[in-house]
């Protein structure tokens, strides 16, 4: 009886110390399975903004009317002497890697005034589009500003002529539900959108219109194969 104590403090002695390692052993788990959920899921930005706009075959194109495909929305024009043609190389490149009937692009256009429904269709074929579902888009351009806004795209005031033809390089990855998706970046951040760009690295941290590297390229395909399970 009088060696229960001692006992007693043994066991106490030892939970001391098993305690706090199946605690950590847990926490390393939940870390471990928290970095895997963020490597395996897509984040959800936003629902994707109502839009209706004419495409390169005088189709009427609607928001609703992409719902059931995974689509990729950019902001262009076609005279564009700088990214958009690097933008439409990466999108070709995509086309062809992905060839899926339910993928599609939507291309909207921020100067609807050289860029009616017939140009756009000969861009597309010089381009060499081969999916019935890229759709080059045209409209009025306060109605496009303001849904570049929505997107939260960047695309110049359509006001300032020094700044009406800027747009952004950015990409939004679109799901069949109509949500706008995006991976998480190495801080578990979600990325939001991503770059239709070229870079002269291959970590995309410096653009560059001759750049031999488009990380983001491979990411998107990897993104819109899951999306498309």
């Amino acid at each position: 009886m009088k060696n229960m104590p001692k006992n007693k403090n043994k066991v106490k002695a030892k939970n001391k110390i098993i305690i706090p390692l199946a605690v950590m052993a847990l926490l390393f788990l939940g870390i471990g399975v928290g970095m895997g959920y963020f490597k395996k899921n897509l984040y959800t930005v936003m629902k994707v903004p109502d839009f209706q706009l004419t495409d390169q075959n005088n189709k009427k194109i609607t928001n609703k009317e992409m719902l059931g495909k995974v689509y990729l929305v950019e902001f262009f024009f076609s005279k564009c002497p700088t990214i958009c043609p690097v933008m439409n190389t990466n999108m070709r490149a995509i086309e062809d890697e992905i060839n899926n009937p339910d993928f599609g692009i939507v291309s909207i256009s921020i100067d609807p005034t050289n860029d009616t429904p017939e140009l756009l269709k000969e861009h597309a074929k010089r381009i060499g589009v081969k999916s019935p579902n890229w759709h080059f888009l045209t409209g009025d351009r306060d109605y496009i500003g303001k849904l570049a806004d929505q997107f939260n795209i960047y695309v110049g005031d359509k006001e300032d002529e020094g700044e009406s033809l800027n747009h952004s390089g950015m990409i939004a990855l679109v799901d069949k539900e109509g949500n706008i998706r995006c991976r998480y970046n190495k801080d578990n951040m979600p990325i939001l959108y991503y770059s239709g760009l070229n870079y002269g690295d291959p970590e995309g941290k410096t653009p560059q219109l001759t750049g031999k590297y488009h990380p983001d390229r491979e990411i998107l395909i990897e993104d819109i194969k899951k999306l498309l399970k």
